[in-house]
C-alpha cells in the first residue's frame, strides 16, 4: 500500500513522484483504459492536471521543486488511484479530447469514445466530409450523451446545426448541462428506456466506479445498436447519416445486416469499432 504521508515528506520533484506513482501502480497491478493507455500516461496526467500544467508533456517539468501542499495533495491521489481503483479521470473530474477539457465525475461514463478523435480528426470537415458541408447541415442528435463532450464537438464542427443532446440519466445531464455552461450552446434532454451484461460482471474494478447502465446492452452490448439501425431513417434528414460506435460487434452486424453498406472507421485505437451510414442505405 503507498505510503501517502512518507511520500509527501521525502519526495521533492514532479520526477520523484512519476516515479513513485510508476513503482506504485506495477505493484498493485491498475488496469487502464479510460483516457489513458499506460501507467506512465496516466500517472502523467495526474501529476500535471493536479498541478494545473499542461497534460501534453510532462517532461520540461520534471525537475520542478514542488511546495508541500502539492506534494500532500499528489501523494494522496496517487494513493488513492491504487487503493480505491478509482480512474484518474474521477479522481481529477477531468477528462481531455482533442485537448479540448471537460468536467467529468461517477455520475457519468469516462469519455473514451472514438467518435470524438474522429471528429477532430477532419472527416466532417471541408469537401471531403462525410456529411457533406459542415455549414449547410442542420441538425445533429447525439444520443446517450453522458457527459455531453460528443454534442460539444459536434456544435464546434457544424457552426449552423442546432445540437441536441439526449440521455437517459438525469444525474448524467447535470454534468452535461456543467460542460455545456462551459463550452457552447447545446439543447439536452431525458429520455426514459434503460439501454453486455456477459463482459460486465469480469469488469477490471476501475470499470465499477462508472454507472453500471452505461455498459448495458444485452449479452451481445447491441440491443440498442438494433434498435437505432431499424428506427433512425425516419428520423434522419435527407442526405443526413448515422455515426455509431459499437465496440468489438462488427461481425454480428454484418452478418444479421447484409443489406445494409456499412463504412467502417478506423482510428489510432480502434479498427472496425465505428460505422457511418447514410440515411438512404438505411431507408433501403
Amino acid at each position: 500500500m503507498p505510503d501517502a504521508e512518507a511520500a509527501a515528506s521525502q519526495l521533492e520533484t514532479v520526477r520523484d513522484f512519476l516515479r513513485w506513482a510508476l513503482s506504485s501502480f506495477a505493484e498493485a497491478k491498475i488496469a487502464h483504459g479510460h483516457g489513458t493507455t499506460s501507467a506512465l500516461d496516466e500517472a502523467a496526467f495526474i501529476i500535471l492536471e493536479t498541478l494545473h500544467l499542461p497534460v501534453d508533456d510532462i517532461n520540461p517539468w520534471l525537475d520542478a521543486r514542488l511546495l508541500e501542499p502539492e506534494r500532500r495533495r499528489l501523494a494522496e491521489l496517487i494513493r488513492d488511484r491504487v487503493i480505491l481503483r478509482k480512474p484518474a479521470a474521477y479522481l481529477t473530474k477531468r477528462i481531455y479530447i482533442g485537448g479540448i477539457p471537460f468536467y467529468v465525475d461517477e455520475r457519468v461514463i469516462v469519455p473514451r469514445s472514438y467518435i470524438g478523435e474522429l471528429m477532430m480528426s477532419g472527416l466532417f470537415a471541408g469537401e471531403a466530409s462525410l456529411s457533406g458541408d459542415p455549414e449547410r447541415v442542420g441538425a445533429v442528435l447525439d444520443l446517450c450523451t453522458g457527459s455531453g463532450c460528443l454534442a460539444i464537438l459536434a456544435a464546434n464542427a457544424f457552426p449552423n446545426a442546432d445540437i441536441d443532446a439526449v440521455e437517459l440519466s438525469a444525474d448524467a445531464l447535470e454534468v452535461a448541462r456543467t460542460n455545456v455552461d462551459d463550452h457552447s450552446d447545446v439543447q439536452l434532454a431525458r429520455v426514459h428506456e434503460p439501454g453486455y451484461a456477459a463482459e460486465v460482471e469480469a469488469f477490471a474494478p476501475e470499470y465499477a466506479h462508472e454507472p453500471v447502465m452505461a455498459h448495458l446492452g444485452g449479452e451481445d452490448g447491441l440491443d440498442l445498436v438494433r434498435r437505432i439501425l431499424a428506427e433512425s431513417a425516419a428520423h434522419l434528414n435527407p442526405g443526413g447519416g448515422l455515426l455509431c460506435e459499437i465496440g468489438t460487434g462488427r461481425g454480428i452486424l454484418e452478418d444479421e445486416y447484409p443489406q445494409l453498406d456499412f463504412l467502417w472507421l478506423d482510428t489510432e485505437e480502434s479498427e472496425g469499432e465505428v460505422f457511418w451510414i447514410t440515411r438512404e442505405a438505411l431507408a433501403g
